[in-house]
């Protein structure tokens, strides 16, 4: 590296004859120019590049972009364990350029003697981790939550919901700064033990506001400052990934293989011709120009103002030598960033006193008329959970109704239910009696008919009583007694025979009337009689 010259000259490795014959390609000497080389690899070195001289060289120069009220970016790209997160943030004792900036920063503000300047300073912190957005200054969530993208004519392309956070000293900014490294996603491989697996993208937004008290009119600045930690280009056979490292350097190669493909359509002589071109001059080729794939990666989605439109952007090729094939690419890479062109612009806003107060106005207006809206649908929201309410009370209302008339009926069938219980029961033992009754006449009517079949006649000897000695002396008298007695005798005997057998049909009928009624009986209760 010649400081004088800003040349880097990259000198092919020394190999072996053996090494030599078995090599398929030529290794020769590159030499590059950029604006700025430093060369950090050898402290003794006369010219060694202390953090404090990349800082001194170019960081100060876009803080004054800044405070001019200039966007800026500056990221740091190179192979893994090429000192990007050591150029970017540093350590303790050698702090990288990210804290240096905040540093100075605030600095430059408290220096500040304008009174009539107001400072509004405020710092995100997100990586871009696998193809997603993940805020660093919130608690970490397992599963991790993942932040949306979003674009607007007005902001550009922004992060949905992301921490935005106020800040009124550099000690704020530190600690914020803790948070975040400390959840930023970083694993063991083989060419590096704290391989960032993420892009990380720090940003701080300065807003200065100055009141004019002669014009009574106020100028606004808006400066974006982006300072970003890319992760490192890697092969997989030589970091020996596997599983889940594999898979991130996947995702990390193919962002920076489109970062490449962006620099290179921005980098195209081309397309910077006919970006060039005014009114309906050429149009179809400015169309073909403006073809650049900034969708194809979130990084270069996020990037998208800071790579090729309202930005001062700087670029930090980080090297190594213990690479030719690696350190090339990265120099090649980076010659090919040198030759692109933004279109940067002042962020200002200068309003005077009639403006402000019609902007008052309309302000005014827009939040009188949000707050009609905000009341109606606030009424709106309180009619309805009213009506909810007396709807729920009446459905309620009805299901206590319902209720009572459920337990009154239960009531009352409960005592239905014992009342015919009793008279079931009633009706049980009288027909247990009335069954006992009907046996002792079916028994009763059994004789009855045992009698009728075979009816007793009295001989005629045991009428005469013993006495025929008598019988005969009295001679026909007592012999005509006799018949009268005999026949009065029969008659009587059919006289009896008549009664028995009219009390048998009346038994017989009272009989049929009682079958009857038991008939009803178990009609009416069938189980309780079966019971």
């Amino acid at each position: 590296m010649n400081p004088q010259t800003n040349e880097t000259i990259l000198h092919p490795p020394e190999l072996t004859p053996g090494e030599e014959k078995s090599q398929k390609k030529q290794y020769e000497e590159k030499r590059f120019t950029f604006d700025k080389s430093f060369w950090s690899h050898n402290e003794g070195d006369a010219h060694y590049a202390q953090q404090h001289d990349i800082y001194a060289s170019f960081g100060e120069e876009f803080l004054d972009h800044n405070f001019d009220g200039y966007h800026t970016c500056i990221f740091a790209y190179g192979q893994t364990g090429s000192g990007k997160s050591y150029t970017m943030m540093g350590t303790t004792d050698q702090p990288g350029l990210i804290p240096r900036t905040c540093r100075g920063l605030f600095e430059r503000i408290e220096a500040e003697q304008n009174s009539s300047i107001t400072y509004n300073v405020h710092v995100s912190y997100f990586e871009i981790y696998n193809e997603h957005v993940k805020d660093l200054l919130t608690k970490g969530t397992n599963p991790p939550t993942y932040l949306k993208i979003r674009e607007s004519p007005s902001d550009g392309v922004y992060v949905q919901t992301l921490t935005d956070e106020s800040v009124k000293c550099y000690e704020d900014i530190e600690r914020l700064m803790k948070t975040g490294d400390t959840n930023r996603t970083t694993a063991s491989t083989k060419m590096n033990d704290t391989s960032s697996r993420s892009h990380a993208v720090f940003t701080l937004t300065l807003k200065q506001i100055q009141h004019d008290i002669a014009t009574d009119s106020t100028i606004e600045r808006l400066a974006r400052m982006r300072l970003v930690d890319l992760a490192g280009s890697e092969r997989a056979n030589r970091t020996e990934a596997t599983g889940q490292r594999l898979r991130e350097g996947g995702n990390i190669n193919q962002s920076l293989t489109t970062l490449g493909r962006v620099i290179a359509a921005l980098a195209d002589p081309k397309r910077q011709r006919a970006s060039r071109l005014t009114g309906t001059q050429n149009n179809q080729a400015k169309r073909r120009a403006e073809v650049v794939p900034y969708r194809d990666s979130v990084l270069t989605w996020l990037l998208k103002d800071s790579l090729g439109g309202n930005s001062k952007t700087a670029m930090v090729a980080c090297i190594s030598p213990t690479d030719y094939d690696e350190t090339l690419g990265t120099l090649r890479y980076a010659d090919q960033a040198k030759r692109i062109r933004t279109r940067a612009h002042v962020n200002q806003d200068a309003v005077t006193t009639a403006e402000r107060e019609a902007e008052i106005a309309r302000m005014a207006e827009t939040i009188r008329a949000l707050t009609l809206s905000v009341n109606a649908a606030t009424t709106r929201k309180r009619d309805e959970v009213e009506r909810a309410r007396d709807e729920l009370e009446d459905y309620q209302r009805q299901v206590g109704l319902m209720q009572r008339a459920m337990e009154e009926s239960r009531a009352v069938s409960e005592v239905k239910i014992r009342a015919l219980v009793g008279e079931v029961e009633e009706l049980r033992m009288g027909n247990q009696g009335l069954v006992g009754q009907v046996e002792s006449l079916r028994r009763h009517l059994g004789l009855v008919k045992g009698v009728l079949r075979s009816p007793i006649v009295i001989p005629r000897e045991f009428g005469d009583g013993g006495d025929g000695e008598e019988g005969e002396e009295d001679g026909g008298e007592d012999s005509g007694v006799d018949d009268v007695f005999e026949v009065e005798g029969e008659g009587e005997g059919m006289f009896e025979h008549e009664v028995w057998q009219a009390d048998v049909q009346a038994l017989m009928q009272e009989l049929g009337m009682f079958k009857r009624k038991v008939a009803d009986d178990k009609e009416r209760f069938p189980h309780s009689v079966e019971a």
